[in-house]
């Protein structure tokens, strides 16, 4: 007899997440916007204030309920995204429960949200990818899937991606064959109109891949990173200059050596673009990794939202790194 498993994983997974943090993001950005241009109202009376973060908990039980009440893609994708919406909105006032006076201006706030961001996607992606999905774990998501056939609502990119689950599945299970002939009955529907978050995906994608393949791209990358690493080393200097009698603060140490380590992946891609792009690419984005999980966590700590500049060039250009990545890689495979 197989052990029972709790835990099937969703494949859907990554982009839920994608859409769960945008929307928190969105959020933060909204209410710090709104407060900011309205010069901080209080909701309620001299003896009451009802804080956001009552509404972020009453979007996040919506969340759930709409999650164990409502079967259908649909409601799961309106689900995430007022979910993010919620916690958003919930952990936008993390300073008032860090600290003994309830400071929602707290300096290091900033950075304990994005730390907490970090946290939550590494911790999603490691469940994705600690391990190949199971036969089972296909059949799961292809029988999770299939509710479109029921809804009337199945499209060829739906029954497609069920068949490869399928494939993927175990042949000696019955199911698997009886679903291939449910498939293979089942009314399609025209492809319905991305949503609007998987329209400007999609654009940004098409964008940087066309963006990518132009020579000039690869120059300014390299120029970029070059930059980069010079600027690194001005930090360090002007960081030595300036504390020459004092001592550094530990937020000034950590961000002295991530920015060390980030520096030295630049100068290993530099070092080595000649002999191989593929590993150039790969040393620039593991210096881009470090700056994103590391460095922007204290320039977040000192700068609060003016770091959000850095952090958004961080990520354009990581993304652009990856699909060069990704077209090297091909490129090689073609030649073998």
């Amino acid at each position: 007899m197989k052990k029972r498993r709790f835990f099937i994983r969703n494949m859907d997974a990554g982009n839920h997440l994608e859409v769960f943090l945008v929307s928190a993001v969105a959020a933060i950005l909204a209410i710090r916007g709104y407060l900011h241009f309205t010069g901080y109202p209080q909701l309620g009376d001299d003896d009451l204030h009802i804080a956001h973060v009552l509404w972020g908990g009453l979007l996040m039980l919506a969340s759930i309920i709409i999650l164990v009440t409502f079967l259908s893609k649909a409601a799961e994708n309106l689900a995430v995204i007022i979910g993010g919406i919620g916690f958003g909105t919930f952990i936008d006032e993390v300073g008032k429960f860090v600290t003994q006076d309830n400071d929602y201006f707290f300096k290091p706030s900033v950075a304990i949200i994005y730390t907490i961001f970090i946290m939550v996607f590494l911790g999603v992606r490691a469940v994705q990818t600690r391990r190949q999905y199971s036969q089972t774990e296909y059949l799961m998501n292809a029988i999770r899937d299939l509710e479109e056939v029921a809804l009337h609502d199945l499209d060829s990119d739906e029954k497609r991606r069920v068949l490869i689950y399928l494939s993927k599945s175990d042949p000696n299970n019955p199911l698997v064959s009886e679903l291939r002939d449910v498939l293979e009955r089942a009314q399609l529907v025209p492809k319905p109109r991305p949503n609007i978050f998987m329209r400007i995906k999609g654009w940004l994608q098409s964008r940087y891949r066309k963006m990518s393949s132009m020579r000039w791209f690869h120059s300014g990358l390299i120029i970029f990173f070059l930059f980069q690493l010079t600027g690194s080393f001005i930090y360090v200097v002007s960081l030595a200059i300036s504390n020459e009698h004092e001592t550094l603060s530990w937020v000034e140490w950590a961000r002295l050596l991530s920015s060390s380590v980030s520096a030295v992946f630049v100068l290993l891609g530099v070092l080595t673009l000649r002999r191989s792009r593929i590993t150039a690419f790969t040393m620039f984005e593991r210096s881009i990794l470090v700056s994103i999980f590391f460095t922007q966590i204290f320039v977040f700590y000192e700068e609060r939202f003016g770091a959000l500049v850095g952090f958004t060039i961080d990520l354009l250009i990581l993304i652009a790194l990856r699909f060069m990545i990704e077209r090297e890689r091909s490129t090689l495979i073609k030649q073998q």
